[in-house]
């Protein structure tokens, strides 16, 4: 295996969308638990989970005059629950049903003092069971998840290069669990008209927030192609977007998705998957900040301006 194959690896989608599915179901419950003690950011950043250098983690989480945070451990296949006063408890990801690991969770944070109650049902998905009677998704192939884990190690480092070079309002790079997908957006400063809406099982009015301001957004997604596809699109739209030709070579605008795409097997097996990712964040970008008429020069600068300093 050479050293680009090892970085960037291969995961077919099909060959793990079972685990995936149960996957996104865990994610969903644990970033539950942190919206259930985050004070509102916009956008909903505060229910976000972060690519952390064993899996995914919600980052410190406010509880009382405390914290704690929980991590997924994809090298040791555990979820780790950790306080501030030194308690942890651990929670083996292995397969099991999402009614089983719900109970776990919970039963957990209760013998740490720190019950919670959640919207005990998941969003975005449809049909949406709830945690507690999901016995149909059951599934945890460890090889897949740390592949999966290892493909947003690679994907967050470039998309967190690209995100050094605008200082205007952007989000950190985070992976949302309601899509499970990992995203970063960039904000023109201009309000944008009240988004329609339309995810199953989720109200309208949190596409509301999200979607509050004018935006560019790009980000991971495990799905949209063999072996998941990178997207990038607009909110509002503005004309002429979808017509920017992007790079690099394979990608496309997609007119059911309304947003362009990058199969991750075409930046994986480029000659140098960063330059090609890079590509398509940056041109994508383009397509919105031009045709949106974005105040570019206040809004981008150089992330090496300092270095001969």
């Amino acid at each position: 295996m050479t050293d680009t194959a090892a970085r960037w690896p291969a995961l077919r989608v099909e060959d793990w969308t079972d685990t995936r599915d149960t996957l996104h179901m865990w994610t969903q419950i644990v970033g539950k638990l942190r919206m259930a003690h985050a004070p509102l950011v916009n956008h909903w950043w505060q229910v976000t989970l972060y690519v952390s250098p064993r899996g995914l983690t919600t980052g410190t989480v406010p509880h009382g005059d405390g914290a704690f945070d929980i991590e997924f451990d994809f090298i040791d296949h555990q979820l780790l629950i950790r306080t501030d006063s030194g308690a942890t408890r651990r929670i083996a990801l292995e397969p099991k049903s999402v009614a089983t690991f719900y109970g776990e969770v919970m039963a957990a944070l209760d013998s740490l003092g720190m019950a919670t109650t959640i919207q005990a049902s998941p969003n975005e998905v449809d049909p949406a069971i709830p945690f507690a009677e999901d016995h149909q998704h059951a599934s945890y192939d460890a090889e897949a998840a740390h592949l999966f884990w290892r493909q947003l190690v690679q994907a967050n480092r470039v998309i967190g290069e690209f995100r050094s070079h605008f200082i205007g309002k952007v989000s950190p790079v985070h992976f949302f669990w309601g899509a499970m997908d990992l995203a970063c957006t960039r904000f023109s400063g201009r309000s944008a008209p009240p988004h329609p809406g339309g995810a199953p099982n989720c109200g309208d009015w949190v596409m509301v927030e999200g979607y509050s301001r004018e935006l560019s957004s790009c980000g991971f997604w495990p799905g949209g192609g063999e072996e998941g596809a990178f997207y990038a699109y607009a909110y509002p739209e503005p004309a002429g977007f979808a017509d920017h030709a992007p790079g690099p070579e394979g990608a496309f605008y997609s007119k059911e998705n309304g947003q362009f795409l990058l199969p991750y097997e075409a930046v994986r097996t480029a000659a140098d998957p960063d330059a090609a990712l890079a590509q398509f964040l940056h041109s994508t970008y383009e397509a919105a900040a031009i045709h949106g008429d974005w105040d570019r020069a206040n809004l981008e600068d150089d992330p090496t301006r300092w270095n001969d300093r």
